[in-house]
């Protein structure tokens, strides 16, 4: 256990979850690399043009980024920014409201419900 808040915040920083997880930055988490593959069957498929996984990084304010998890191009050249979550904290949904609400990109939360991939848009 943490002893205190600062010491929680310096481990998030640099990538350490609460919950004892270290999130290692540009490599994906088992969700994340799920959503990867659906990704490349819709690649495949047709339905999307392109992909990447951490692509770009979005200035929301000062010392304040959103990095989306996906960024998607569409057959008809729509960029979106695909976030991958398994539940949502305040401050990542906080983040991709604002990002959605500066930038000229449609924004998408997934989550994976009982086998299927739900959207939500932002």
């Amino acid at each position: 256990m943490l002893e205190n808040p600062e010491q929680a915040a310096l481990l998030r920083r640099v990538g350490i979850k609460g919950r004892g997880v270290r999130r290692v930055l540009g490599q994906m988490n088992k969700l994340e690399a799920r959503y990867a593959a659906y990704l490349e069957m819709g690649r495949i498929g047709g339905n999307l043009e392109w992909y990447a996984f951490d692509a770009i990084k979005l200035r929301l304010a000062e010392a304040t980024f959103y990095t989306p998890d996906f960024l998607v191009m569409l057959p008809d050249g729509e960029i979106q920014c695909h976030e991958v979550k398994g539940f949502w904290e305040d401050d990542a949904r906080v983040k991709i409201k604002v990002a959605a609400s500066i930038f000229p990109f449609t924004f998408l939360g997934l989550r994976l419900v009982k086998g299927q991939w739900e959207a939500e848009r932002f």
